[in-house]
């Protein structure tokens, strides 16, 4: 299973911080839970201030029991260490099933 989650940032400042310090960071811990980093980008519109990352879960990973259990391990805090968590100001999941030829099948 894989999920695309949508994070909005309060600033520029705050979404490159976070893109370039701490979601490559989760490149190297989310393994242990089961989970891969496909990628992220920040999306193209100027004042969006979002970043999207495409997730593959192992098979039998949860997506919400991962995210209960990655957010309260030290590993999380490791990766977040000098972000305030505060300005992430939304976050969107979305749950995707993949098509008989699609690459990432």
């Amino acid at each position: 299973m894989d999920q695309i989650r949508i994070y909005t940032l309060r600033t520029t400042e705050a979404l490159e911080k976070y893109a370039t310090v701490h979601w490559p960071r989760h490149i190297a811990s989310m393994p242990e839970f089961g989970v891969t980093v496909r990628g992220f980008w920040i999306d193209h519109e100027a004042d969006a201030h979002r970043l999207i990352a495409l997730l593959s879960f192992r098979k039998g990973i949860d997506p919400a029991e991962f995210t209960t259990a990655y957010v309260a391990s030290p590993e999380f805090a490791a990766d977040m260490q000098g972000f305030d968590l505060d300005d992430i100001i939304g976050a969107e999941e979305l749950l995707l099933d993949p098509v008989a030829g699609s690459p990432l099948a």
